[in-house]
């Protein structure tokens, strides 16, 4: 099976700034901000009050409301954002062996909505009132399985559980499956709904998310010196990978190669990433070799960049060692300055405005980059957006447990 390329041929997203690729990347070039008081929970008592929240998404358009009422909002988001990807893609499944489609997706938590609800029916009404559908709605496989019973797909379905790397760890794996010719295509990404009363009272015990509530979409500020911590978001992307005769020989429309990927541990800490960079370094490094591209190639990283004072100035040396004096020609940015920090679903997201930019030959900015921290001295795109040359782009993912994840897209002639 030597030779197998895989590409991307649909994507599907539902986040804070749009529900289509399209509209989710206008609105970052224009440095719009989905970032508001959130509406989710009386936020009163919490130091927290603000999020990237998705309001405007009719759930029952895509799923009857008898089927919506048994998903967490984690598994809608999943399974909507996997329809879009289908319908965008233009792939009818009963024309292929669907033992050769597989569903892999991530989530960093999965049912943690229902979980709170149904340990407030424990507390309160006892354990005979839990309700059965507990168990099916919190468990992070269940969206794979839900997408997998909708389009009829047999063939390799899990979930990947990495913390912020999740949906990461998805596409990178799906890829690993079609090189090695277990599957022709996988539908591939990640959901999370964490903003709920626990998910927001667990990471402000952390001392982890911004307080500045007062200015919510001037927040998150990625490499700012004056970052005080991220800001959470919530949605969920797919992507189609497919290899790549396999998607040439039906007609579809390829937006990118999934060129390579990387994976790799810190082994430091559980929260905090390995203050030297290395782990970052390897999973870069490791997608490098594995799509066989120089470091010089490298045009544009969208950078994991969430806004906290560890990560970005670690990121920031491990692009530095790794690069070196081409660090300084590459062009950065963060998407979560602007549409928060989706939790185990960002990968996803990220890898469609990666793969957006390749699209497009721009790179969305960096918002809020006001006061550069002095550690943090390469060119994030700074507020606006920049036209320049986009043919290989990284995308990385670095997740609570030390897990770092690296994919490599680049553009494919047709």
């Amino acid at each position: 099976m030597d030779g197998r390329r895989v590409v991307v041929t649909g994507m599907g997203v539902v986040s804070p700034l749009g529900h289509t690729p399209v509209q989710m990347f206008d609105n970052l070039v224009a440095g719009k901000s989905g970032i508001s008081r959130y509406e989710a929970f009386d936020s009163s008592a919490f130091d927290t009050r603000i999020a990237g929240e998705i309001r405007d998404l009719a759930v029952t358009d895509y799923i009857e409301p008898k089927e919506a009422r048994r998903m967490d909002r984690f598994a809608q988001f999943g399974v909507i954002a996997a329809q879009m990807c289908v319908a965008d893609a233009g792939i009818n499944f009963e024309e292929f062996d669907r033992d050769r489609y597989g569903v892999i997706l991530g989530s960093g938590i999965g049912g943690m909505q229902v979980f709170e609800r149904e340990c407030q029916v424990l507390f309160e009404r006892g354990p005979g009132r839990v309700s059965p559908l507990l168990i099916p709605m919190l468990i992070p496989d269940i969206c794979p399985g839900l997408i997998a019973i909708r389009h009829g797909l047999t063939g390799i379905n899990y979930t990947t559980v990495s913390a912020c790397a999740s949906a990461a760890h998805a596409i990178g794996l799906a890829c690993a499956h079609i090189r090695l010719g277990e599957a022709d295509g996988i539908l591939a990404g990640g959901s999370e709904a964490p903003i709920n009363r626990m998910g927001m009272a667990g990471f402000n015990a952390m001392h982890a998310m911004s307080t500045r509530n007062d200015e919510p979409e001037r927040a998150s500020r990625p490499f700012d010196l004056n970052r005080d911590g991220f800001v959470m978001g919530e949605g969920g992307a797919v992507l189609l990978l497919e290899e790549l005769e396999h998607a040439r020989r039906r007609g579809a429309r390829i937006y990118a190669e999934v060129g390579g990927y990387g994976f790799s541990a810190d082994a430091n800490h559980i929260t905090a990433p390995d203050p030297s960079g290395d782990g970052a370094v390897r999973s870069m490094k490791s997608a490098l070799k594995s799509a066989g591209v120089a470091p010089e190639a490298v045009d544009y990283i969208n950078a994991h960049g969430t806004s906290t004072p560890l990560n970005d100035k670690t990121e920031t040396l491990a692009i530095k060692k790794l690069f070196g004096d081409h660090a300084r020609q590459l062009s950065i940015s963060s998407s979560k300055s602007m549409l928060g920090h989706l939790l185990g679903a960002s990968g996803a997201v990220e890898a469609i405005a990666t793969i957006m930019s390749i699209q497009r030959q721009i790179v969305h900015p960096t918002a809020n980059l006001e006061t550069p921290d002095p550690l943090c001295d390469l060119d994030y795109t700074p507020d606006r957006a920049k036209e320049r040359r986009v043919e290989v782009a990284l995308s990385n993912s670095f997740g609570f447990g030390g897990h770092n994840v690296t994919l490599l897209f680049r553009r494919i002639a047709e």
